[in-house]
């Protein structure tokens, strides 16, 4: 892998820049390296700490405002935002095949992401009557153990990805045995079980969670609750941004801001519902 680059923390808008070029580089160069083991696992764990302590920095905003007015730096972004959660999806899965062969552990993203779950849903988090759905559930999908650990939810979890999906059910049989925990490789459309659902959870780094949301209108009870990880500015150098809803459909009901988190959480619940209630 190619070496971390220096974060610059106070420097100009070049060398942000720069420094970002670096990191793409260096995300190109995991995805390319992936070979199924975890031969690389702690220098990208150490290249994706890095990359979010850039994005929780306020000092590197102001220079990333003005990139981002840039062609150059909008094509930037978005490269950087897909090669990164590709190297996430890999680093969950070098977590996982490690916790399998006997060395867990949570650092550097891990840490940033875990010590969010406690926040997701504010004071509408599920308890034992519940069921939570997890969509672009991962490797390691920590927020259905530590959900259902916590609170006795029933816990589902959707991945497209069929390695993922092997490993995490891997995870979920030694973490969590004893919970109720179910991971999907099905489509939204496909799931007989979405009445049931009160709360929905969307990773970040899903890139049609708002086409989703919409689907998820017509298809869920009227007072599901759905917390939707997102980036804004800085931060959607990790994440896909906030984007505007259907009004007559979905209402922001909160938005729960995490200055020192790789990620901020919007809460949307069903406008019909937020009507009827009035």
């Amino acid at each position: 892998m190619t070496e971390t680059p220096l974060i610059t923390l106070n420097g100009s808008t070049w060398e942000l820049a720069g420094a970002l070029r670096g990191y793409l580089e260096c995300f190109t160069a995991a995805v390319a390296s992936y070979d199924g083991s975890t031969r690389h696992a702690a220098e990208l764990e150490e290249l994706l700490a890095s990359y979010s302590q850039l994005v929780t920095d306020p000092a590197n905003e102001a220079d990333y405002e003005q990139l981002a007015a840039t062609g150059t730096g909008t094509e930037l972004i978005a490269q950087l935002r897909s090669e990164s959660a590709r190297c996430v999806a890999i680093i969950e899965k070098c977590r996982a095949l490690r916790l399998l062969e006997g060395d867990g552990g949570a650092e550097g993203y891990f840490a940033n992401i875990e010590s969010c779950i406690a926040e997701e849903f504010g004071a509408v988090a599920p308890d034992a009557s519940s069921t939570v759905l997890l969509v672009g559930s991962g490797s390691f999908p920590m927020t259905l153990l530590n959900l259902a650990a916590r609170t006795g939810a029933s816990a589902r979890g959707i991945d497209i990805d069929p390695e993922a999906l092997e490993l995490g059910r891997k995870v979920v049989a030694q973490l969590g045995e004893s919970l109720d925990i179910e991971l999907l490789g099905e489509r939204i459309e496909q799931l007989d079980f979405l009445a049931e659902i009160t709360h929905i959870v969307f990773s970040s780094t899903v890139s049609v969670k708002y086409e989703l949301l919409h689907q998820l209108h017509a298809l869920t009870r009227d007072d599901v609750v759905v917390a939707m990880r997102f980036g804004d500015g800085l931060k959607s150098l990790f994440n896909y941004p906030l984007q505007p809803v259907d009004p007559d459909l979905w209402h922001c009901s909160a938005m729960i801001r995490q200055p020192e988190q790789v990620f901020d959480i919007a809460l949307y619940t069903k406008t019909r519902t937020r009507m009827e209630s009035n």
